[in-house]
């Protein structure tokens, strides 16, 4: 039986990287996606001295030749695809008002169409393995959030893609994994976009009491191996998306206050 193989988009900070190591740790060759040459250099030292087969690929997945190409080349070396680890997204911190168009834009072509052009390409090489498909979603795709609307839209985007294809693959074998990890020390927050496109710099919640990259990862590959479905992480995560299905007025206003908190420069946890 040949080794299993994970392909991991946006594998080289944050739960990406997290992924990658923990799922080779467990036996995985790992390929993966960046757009930034060093830091594909440098996951791909950390994970070659940890004894895991690897492939580093300069590829931005929101773009459909490139994620065709990462598809290709993963499966080219190590000769099959078993999971498929959509990860690569960007944030935005901005009110819809102030934020530029080209911003939303910016996030449904890397979080949304990134997911739909990977998966569409390794799709053939999922299903002759009976593999498994993962979106790593949010909080924010569940529920809303004042700041991050084109965020939230491209993460509901997400769950209602995976969640349709999730029923077309039903007889076919393959497992589909919507997983929202919930507030997590990663570094989508330090480059989440401001409202005319720049880099946002520091993050206004507090990272070092929320779940690290590396316990999300553990996570994720359990979940994967027990072929769940969907996959909420952290207690706030949990009772956010509970408090907005049975009491929405009072989580409207309650996620109100957190915004209103981090507009004033307020850390929050």
């Amino acid at each position: 039986m040949p080794t299993s193989t994970v392909l991991i988009t946006g594998g080289t900070s944050g739960i990406g990287q997290a992924c990658a190591l923990v799922f080779g740790r467990a036996g995985y060759q790992v390929a993966f996606t960046g757009r930034d040459e060093a830091r594909l250099a440098a996951t791909a030292e950390a994970l070659t001295a940890a004894g895991v087969a690897n492939l580093a690929i300069r590829a931005d997945v929101g773009d459909e030749e490139a994620a065709e190409r990462a598809v290709r080349e993963a499966v080219a070396r190590f000769g099959g695809l078993d999971v498929l680890i959509n990860n690569a997204g960007i944030s935005m911190r901005a009110r819809f008002q102030d934020a530029e168009l080209e911003v939303i834009k910016r996030l449904m072509q890397t979080n949304f169409f990134g997911t739909v052009f990977t998966t569409k390409f390794a799709l053939p090489h999922l299903i002759a393995r009976k593999g498994s498909i993962v979106g790593i979603s949010s909080i924010a795709g569940y529920r809303g959030l004042p700041g991050r609307t084109g965020y939230s839209a491209s993460k509901f985007a997400m769950n209602g893609f995976l969640e349709a294809l999730r029923t077309e693959l039903l007889d076919q074998g393959v497992n589909v994994l919507t997983a929202a990890p919930g507030f997590t020390a990663s570094n989508i927050r330090q480059v989440a976009l401001a409202a005319d496109g720049s880099p946002q710099g520091e993050s206004p919640r507090d990272e070092g009491a929320m779940m690290s990259s590396e316990a999300v990862a553990e996570q994720l590959l359990k979940a994967v191996r027990q072929r769940q479905r969907t996959l909420v992480l952290t207690g706030q995560g949990k009772l956010t998306v509970f408090l907005n299905k049975w009491l929405p007025g009072l989580t409207d206003k309650l996620v109100l206050n957190h915004f209103r908190k981090e507009e004033k420069g307020v850390v929050v946890g």
